[in-house]
């Protein structure tokens, strides 16, 4: 039923003007339109109601591209478990680990007698020589190393390197020579030495073969 309008309430029955009054109320109850009943909001027990503003709600703004996907994957909980290292920084296991060492060249071994027959009889060519006679015995060992070094370059197997045998036969370089073909600078060139023959000059000479390349 609708309620009559503000200050206005139905005459008592009983009264004088009863009469009247009922004829008046009926006139302006006719005029009212009683307002449309409105449903009930249902609302869920501990939910919150958003609160009515007339502006937009902020948010933030998504988060585009790989940074923004690695940055969404730390935050979850599937992410924990996964390591954080780069995969460019080594490994614990690989950074302890030696480095290899380079294989140790064999030394020289004294020429095999067949192949000094050879040598001897020029049935296998002597490809080249160096005569040392007149140098110092730095400058003789440098002479000789570039000497040998430049001959395994060019492919040749088989020298003569003449050191002369010096006063007495106690020259320097006849007595260094052997020490500078079996040292660590001519392991991967020098495979092997003998004293020459008479005629290529004896004990003053020898007999060097060389590693292929």
């Amino acid at each position: 039923m609708a309620r009559p309008p503000s200050g206005k309430r139905p005459p008592k029955a009983g009264s004088a003007t009863s009469e009247d009054d009922r004829r008046i109320w009926g006139r302006v109850t006719a005029t009212v339109t009683p307002p449309a009943q409105r449903k009930a909001a249902r609302v869920t027990p501990g939910a919150v109601l958003p609160a009515v503003d007339d502006a937009p709600a902020l948010t933030a703004p998504p988060q585009r591209g790989v940074a923004g996907k690695k940055r969404t994957a730390a935050l979850t909980p599937a992410s924990a478990g996964r390591s954080t290292t780069p995969a460019s920084l080594p490994r614990a296991s690989e950074a302890a680990r030696p480095p290899i060492a380079p294989r140790a060249q064999p030394a020289p071994e004294e020429l095999e007698p067949g192949r000094k027959r050879r040598l001897t009889r020029e049935r296998d060519p002597i490809e080249a020589r160096i005569d040392l006679h007149g140098f110092g015995r730095f400058e003789a060992e440098d002479q000789l190393r570039g000497f040998l070094i430049g001959c395994q370059m060019r492919g040749l197997r088989s020298v003569l390197v003449i050191t002369g045998q010096g006063r007495r036969g106690g020259g320097i370089i006849r007595a260094s020579v052997h020490e500078w073909l079996t040292g660590p600078h001519l392991r991967g060139v020098v495979s092997g030495f003998a004293p020459a023959h008479r005629r290529h000059g004896g004990d003053g000479a020898l007999y060097v073969t060389l590693k292929g390349r």
